[in-house]
């Protein structure tokens, strides 16, 4: 009988403190509350874009020769060079024939060209333009709902539905006690 004793309270407690553990400060459960009214939240947002596009702004003129080669300088400096060496006497004679021959080269080189070209070259420029693109989105829900009665409301961040699903929450409200507070189960004021 004695070893059955201790057996004994050890079940007990156990028990006790079973039941104690399930009704502590706090309870709670999930219920549904109906969802009265549901009204979307707009927010307008700017989401700009850049268009570029090309337009010709004007002409640029170029000029350059063309036929350019070394034979009419050639041909001009012999030729220069065989008429300077006809003026003059001695020395001026060879000096006469090289102004001529450099000269000749030069008239030579010119004359060889078939002249000087332009060319108009349409200038092209790449413009660009910002234009702004307002759009709006739903960030949220107001929901107002009915629970034992009473309405609430809440916001929400998306569709709630017909339905709202509630956690609920019971928990004693430390210090709160108040002398004319009357217990529905409980007949007493303090």
């Amino acid at each position: 009988m004695k070893s059955r004793i201790p057996t004994l309270i050890a079940a007990l407690l156990a028990v006790s403190g079973a039941a104690q553990a399930g009704h502590g400060y706090s309870d709670s459960y999930t219920t549904r509350a109906r969802v009265l009214s549901s009204v979307p939240i707009y927010e307008t947002i700017n989401e700009p874009r850049r268009e570029c596009w090309t337009e010709t702004v004007g002409y640029e003129t170029r000029s350059y020769r063309e036929g350019s080669n070394a034979g009419g300088a050639i041909l001009g400096a012999i030729a220069g060079g065989l008429i300077g060496s006809t003026v003059g006497k001695g020395d001026g004679r060879v000096a006469a024939a090289a102004v001529g021959a450099a000269t000749g080269a030069v008239v030579g080189d010119r004359w060889n060209k078939t002249g000087t070209r332009y060319e108009s070259v349409p200038q092209q420029v790449e413009r660009c333009r910002t234009h702004d693109d307002y759009r709006q989105i739903v960030t949220g829900y107001d929901v107002r709902y009915r629970f034992q009665g009473r309405e609430y409301n809440t916001r929400l961040p998306y569709h709630p539905g017909k339905w709202l699903t509630l956690d609920v929450d019971f928990s004693v409200a430390e210090g709160r006690r108040d002398a004319r507070w009357h217990n529905s189960r409980n007949d007493w004021d303090d």
